[in-house]
């Protein structure tokens, strides 16, 4: 239990207390909405009432949270003056886009809960001004009829339906509007859509500046209406003397208003701060960006190098890069892999979509010639913002596990911790780093192999070779690569690679590894970053808790992934 609450105690610690203010919004509002002063609404409504308004009230205070994780340049700004705080505090916004989901799921049900009830209402709402002329319902039905009086059934005629008025009031209109948004927003932003039509999550997701929209001026019809002059009319004592009401002064027509919108009140801050966030991404999207080499690597991956005036980053950081001859509007993740100490920032892209395969084209990177510079597509660039791998120089050690081109985060890190050893630059809290690449393709090694030979030789002149344990896995291969493998087994160096220690085959061990790390690394935190999938992240995770020492003061494993 203590090692699972050293990785995840704070994250469920944060869901609890949001857990906890949703229920108690729910609560709240469901037993404002039972007060004497809706009494007669409540006589249309019955108890649908509540629950639309506690469920209204959940979605104001979710949609003042939605936009708050992906404000990325407030977040960046956060991580650096958290820097004081505890790591778990900085960690806790490395899930900035799982906070984000979870967040729209809970817009999704109370979208459901608000929706379904006021179907109910307006179905009761109709059944008023159809009702018995004898009833309470239909009496209630009928106050605004008179010039200058409020009504409260906003449904002012019989010879209409609930469909015309859903269509026809502003808070019919702008919750269907709202509401279809909101539908396909998420199922948009579904996993198999996301990783196979971007663009297509890319433009629909960007609808939510007319749910917001919608949003603000949902209440503007003010249909929910309560009592004024409770005083004069008391429900308690005038409800069952409805038919009287008028003829004497003890129990006057009820007199009703609506009540205000409030939803902007809720969303009006984040709304400004993300109006801040996009013109700041914009100016940084408009300042000159230099593309000064291009590079063609194995596998299918191109390397970008550019420059950019004022360019300032960390290790591991990621940018966004739009390419305007490519799409106006697309803008794409990713990792930066040059080093804070280098004269330039640089990203390796594998082509494995629409996108990337028009911008490997538009880079040349099908032609064998030499190709200008001046000639190539404009680079919008916005960024850098801050990631998990920020934090990889506050432990004593470190675990550093990418899969695939999820290694690009680390070539930023490594190629920093080389700068460093030969500017003479110790790093005074870090002194071990255990690598972990693990891979399908051969050809995928090739590019990153340069990196790891140079610091290897590094490390080793500087009397310091245990300061880097690196372990490349290849988990594919076919029948005449083995062959090769068996007879160059002996050489020197590995066939693959050309680096001292051997490529490995198969899959790690991850149990022996942290065991292994654990046993070297006594009363220690070690920090473990991955950049990989989802699977490959519960498999860590879970080792982290199960590895850690029960005792607080032992080793403790913490867990970091990278979120993009």
């Amino acid at each position: 239990m203590a090692n699972w609450f050293v990785n995840e105690g704070l994250s469920i610690f944060v869901i609890l207390v949001w857990l906890g203010i949703n229920a108690f919004l729910f609560e709240h509002f469901y037993i404002v909405y039972l007060d004497k002063k809706f009494y007669y609404t409540r006589e249309l409504t019955g108890d649908a009432l509540s629950w639309a308004r506690a469920s209204a009230a959940c979605l104001n205070f979710n949609c003042l949270l939605i936009l708050l994780p992906v404000c990325r340049n407030l977040l960046s700004f956060l991580r650096g003056s958290c820097q004081c705080f505890s790591r778990n505090v900085t960690r806790q916004l490395d899930r900035n886009l799982t906070f984000h989901k979870l967040v729209a799921y809970m817009i999704a049900l109370h979208t459901a809960i608000h929706t379904i009830a006021h179907l109910f209402n307006l179905e009761r709402f109709m059944d008023g001004q159809l009702d018995n002329h004898d009833t309470i319902q239909y009496t209630l039905s009928q106050i605004g009829n008179i010039e200058g009086q409020a009504y409260l059934n906003p449904i002012r005629s019989n010879d209409t339906n609930p469909t015309v008025i859903a269509f026809t009031t502003i808070a019919g209109l702008t919750g269907v509007v709202i509401t279809l948004a909101l539908i396909l927003i998420i199922t948009s932003s579904m996993e198999v859509i996301r990783r196979s039509y971007f663009e297509v999550f890319w433009y629909i997701h960007h609808l939510f500046v007319i749910f917001f929209i919608g949003l603000v001026f949902h209440g503007a019809g003010r249909i929910v209406r309560g009592q004024t002059n409770l005083n004069a009319s008391d429900p308690d004592l005038c409800a069952k003397n409805f038919k009287t009401w008028g003829q004497n002064t003890s129990c006057p027509v009820p007199e009703f208003a609506g009540n205000p919108p409030m939803t902007w009140k809720w969303v009006v801050g984040p709304m400004f701060l993300y109006v801040c966030e996009r013109l700041v991404r914009f100016w940084r999207s408009m300042q000159k960006v230099v593309i000064t080499k291009v590079v063609t690597h194995p596998s299918k991956t191109i390397e970008l190098q550019m420059k950019k005036k004022g360019w300032k980053m960390e290790v591991g950081q990621y940018v966004f890069l739009q390419c305007p001859s490519i799409s106006q509007f697309e803008w794409h993740p990713f990792t930066l892999t040059s080093a804070p100490e280098e004269d330039y920032f640089s990203v390796h892209i594998r082509i494995v979509g629409d996108w990337t395969q028009k911008l490997f084209t538009a880079y040349g990177g099908d032609k064998t010639d030499f190709q200008e510079a001046w000639k190539m597509p404009k680079m919008a660039v916005d960024g850098p913002f801050g990631t998990a791998s920020e934090d990889v120089f506050r432990y004593d050690a470190v675990m550093l596990v990418g899969a695939g081109i999820g290694v690009t985060p680390f070539a930023s890190i490594l190629k920093s911790v080389w700068y460093r050893y030969s500017n003479n630059v110790t790093e005074p809290k870090l002194k071990r780093i255990y690598f972990y690449w693990v891979c399908r393709e051969t050809n995928a090694f090739e590019w990153f192999a340069d990196l790891l030979r140079s610091l290897e030789a590094q490390m080793a002149e500087k009397g310091n070779a245990d300061f880097l344990s690196y372990n490349i896995y290849l988990t594919k291969w076919d029948d005449n690569e083995a062959a090769h493998f068996a007879l160059t087994h002996d050489e020197k160096k590995d066939p693959i690679t050309g680096l001292e220690k051997k490529t490995l085959y198969g899959r790690p061990n991850w149990e022996n590894e942290f065991k292994t790390i654990g046993s070297n690394h006594t009363n220690t935190k070690v920090g473990v970053f991955l950049c990989g999938p989802e699977a490959l992240a519960k498999t860590l995770s879970k080792q982290c808790n199960s590895s850690s020492d029960a005792n607080p003061l032992g080793v403790q494993f913490i867990f970091n992934k990278e979120n993009f």
